[in-house]
């Protein structure tokens, strides 16, 4: 049987074509644009690469659901250009694919640059929320509120060309490929494994981002071994574009201090220079050290997972963690063993078997709730709906193919119950 292929990015090219490589990742609804401003001094020293995500910029609409998966394209397409190892400078969602590429693959990336990045990006609700929005009402409100979540106050006010640029950007992404990213975010995770990042790393911050701050990018400097904090002034999420000059020295500074062209071992390590100030002299020069190698990892025999670990994982995906914290917490001494059936065997066992996707087993799951009058249920059931792609008219459906078969009194209540969760779950917050 063979392998299926890993699709490719629509990508770009940019400098001489001997120098070394410099791949550049992008922040969800952005594309490879946003880094036009850094381009003219980058490839004085590289061969700059730029990716667009899927769906973004006119790329091919395939979506792709985890950060994982995106780093396995960006990986496919270097391979189909024949591009080995490279220096990695990605923003937001783009900084989690370095981070990711630098876990997985370290013998590929001789550098990092995170920018704008977190370890884990806010919460998996807000997330999989916004996925309920744009399933919902499409990417206008999103594009909408894009540069109050990008940009300054005072930079939006004074430069209105660049905030229509952002909005009309994210509006004109693909809604499932958006949505897809979003769910990627909202499984993206890598808090206990910094400690395995083994490359010298850039984490860089806009002093005002209400996104991802200076709070996450302290979280990274402190996990990851090799590593250094810039904080950008004046800036938010998308510093490269607010304050593109800035943005482009620190970039410099750190990939040509810590990641030297060789000559016969291919690309070098040095000692990251301790945290300092932004804008501060940079260190004086330090010879190259030998090629920093990932260690070597003894495979570990197959285990089956355990079903409670696997139960929470989905119950917490499906239902949200506000809801699972809640109910969890709410656990006593009565109740508490309740919560570890449900957790181990409705959820470890039967929501996670691979026969029935996501949607249909909502489907099945609001048909039953609605037979047997279980209207609480029906509501935190009818907001996981949502969240597993339902939409609000295929609800409606089952309600109505319900009303025949399960009587009109229970889907008149139930009419009732999922009105309301759909309308607060699909209106987007101004």
């Amino acid at each position: 049987m063979s392998e299926k292929k890993v699709e490719t990015l629509q990508y770009r090219f940019d400098g001489p074509k001997d120098a070394p490589v410099l791949v550049m990742g992008t922040s969800l609804g952005a594309t490879w644009h946003m880094w036009d401003r850094q381009i003219p001094e980058l490839v004085k020293h590289w061969r700059v690469f730029r990716f667009d995500l899927p769906g973004h910029g006119g790329a091919p609409a395939h979506p792709a659901g985890s950060v994982a998966e995106l780093a396995e394209r960006v990986l496919a397409t270097l391979d189909e250009v024949g591009v080995q190892r490279f220096g990695y400078a990605g923003c937001s969602l783009g900084g989690a694919i370095g981070a990711e590429l630098a876990l997985r693959h370290p013998e590929r990336v001789a550098s990092l640059g995170l920018i704008a990045a977190s370890p884990r990006f806010g919460t998996a609700d807000e997330f999989r929320q916004r996925g309920v929005i744009v399933r919902s009402n499409g990417l206008d409100p999103i594009a909408r509120t894009s540069p109050e979540r990008w940009f300054t106050a005072g930079f939006a006010a004074a430069q209105p060309a660049i905030t229509d640029w952002a909005v009309q950007m994210v509006r004109t992404t693909d809604p499932g490929c958006y949505i897809a990213s979003c769910e990627a975010l909202a499984a993206f995770d890598i808090r206990a494994e910094l400690g395995a990042v083994g490359v010298p790393t850039l984490v860089l911050v806009g002093s005002d981002d209400q996104v991802t701050g200076p709070a996450e990018a302290r979280t990274l400097v402190a996990g990851i071994p090799d590593a250094r904090l810039a904080v950008v002034p004046g800036a938010s999420h998308l510093a490269p574009v607010e304050q593109p000059a800035a943005v482009t020295d620190l970039l410099v500074r750190h990939f040509t201090s810590a990641w030297l062209p060789g000559f016969e071992t291919g690309q070098h390590a040095i000692q990251a220079a301790p945290v300092k100030p932004v804008l501060a002299p940079s260190p004086p020069p330090v010879a190259p050290v030998a090629e920093i190698t990932a260690a070597i990892r003894q495979p570990e025999a197959a285990v089956r997972p355990d079903p409670r670990d696997v139960g929470l994982k989905v119950r917490r995906e499906v239902l949200g963690d506000a809801h699972v914290d809640r109910a969890l917490a709410s656990a006593d001494e009565f109740s508490g063993d309740f919560q570890e059936f449900i957790t181990r065997y409705a959820w470890g066992e039967i929501w996670s078997r691979p026969g029935l996707d996501r949607r249909m087993r909502s489907a099945v799951t609001l048909t039953a709730l609605v037979a047997g009058g279980h209207l609480d249920e029906l509501a935190f059931h009818t907001r996981a709906a949502l969240r597993n792609g339902l939409t609000a008219a295929e609800i409606k459906e089952i309600l109505l193919q319900a009303a025949v078969y399960c009587g009109v009194p229970a889907a008149n209540s139930a009419f009732k119950v999922a009105q309301q969760v759909i309308r607060e779950e699909t209106t987007p917050q101004e």
